[in-house]
C-alpha cells in the first residue's frame, strides 16, 4: 500500500511543477504588444497637442502681423478724413481771403457804448470769420463784407443789422428799423485813437478852402 502511495505521488509530481511553472511565467506577448501599443497612442496624443498649440501659435502671430497694418491704415484714414473735415468747415463759412483778412480786424470782447449801453462781440469758434454780436434786446451772427472805405462791416444780412468800425469807435445799426441799436462804442484801441484825435484834432476840409470859397 505505501509503494502504491509513492508511485501515485511520483506521477503527480511533474503535473504540479508544471502548473507552478505556469502561474509563475512571464504575460503573454498579446497583453505585451497591447500595453506597448497604448504608450505609443499616448505619445503619439501628446504629440499631436504640442503640434496644435505650436500651430495656434503661429497663426496667432499671422493674424497679428495681418491686424497691425490695418490698424495703420485706419489711422491713417482718419487722419485724412479728420482734414477733411476741417478743410469743409473753413469751405462752408463762404468767406473770401479777403473777408478774412477783414475779420482779423475786428476788436472783440466787451465794448461800452454812450448812454449805457454795450456790445459784445465773440468770434465764432465753429465758423472761422464770423461773429457773434449781442446785447441788451439783441442777437446777432456776422460775418465780414467788403468796404471801398476802409471801415470794416460786419452783417447779419437775415436780421439786417450792421457793426461798422472805424478807428476810433463803432456803431451798430438795425437797417430794417432804420435805427441805430448803439453808437460812440470803444474798445480800448479805439478808445486810445479817440483821445489822441482830441488831443491833436486832424485839420478841416475847409482850411484847406479859399477863404472866397467858404
Amino acid at each position: 500500500m505505501k509503494n502504491l502511495f509513492a508511485i501515485t505521488l511520483l506521477a503527480l509530481a511533474p503535473a504540479v511543477v508544471l502548473a507552478q511553472a505556469q502561474a509563475t511565467a512571464p504575460k503573454s506577448p498579446a497583453k505585451n504588444a497591447s500595453s506597448a501599443a497604448a504608450k505609443k497612442s499616448s505619445a503619439a496624443k501628446a504629440a499631436a497637442k504640442s503640434r496644435a498649440k505650436t500651430t495656434a501659435k503661429a497663426d496667432d502671430k499671422v493674424l497679428v502681423a495681418k491686424a497691425q497694418p490695418s490698424r495703420t491704415k485706419a489711422v491713417a484714414a482718419g487722419a485724412v478724413a479728420a482734414g477733411a473735415v476741417g478743410a469743409a468747415g473753413v469751405a462752408a463759412a463762404g468767406l473770401t481771403q479777403q473777408e478774412l483778412s477783414i475779420a482779423e480786424q475786428v476788436h472783440v470782447g466787451h465794448i461800452p457804448c454812450e448812454l449805457g449801453a454795450s456790445v459784445n462781440v465773440t468770434a465764432d469758434a465753429n465758423a472761422p470769420g464770423h461773429f457773434h454780436v449781442d446785447g441788451k434786446g439783441f442777437k446777432y451772427h456776422m460775418a465780414p463784407v467788403a468796404t471801398t472805405t476802409g471801415a470794416v462791416r460786419l452783417e447779419d444780412q437775415k436780421a439786417g443789422a450792421v457793426w461798422l468800425q472805424i478807428a476810433n469807435k463803432s456803431m451798430l445799426m438795425d437797417q430794417k428799423r432804420g435805427q441805430r441799436l448803439a453808437d460812440e462804442c470803444m474798445s480800448p484801441a479805439q478808445y486810445q485813437v479817440a483821445q489822441a484825435i482830441k488831443k491833436n484834432p486832424p485839420p478841416s476840409v475847409l482850411d484847406a478852402l479859399p477863404n472866397n470859397a467858404r
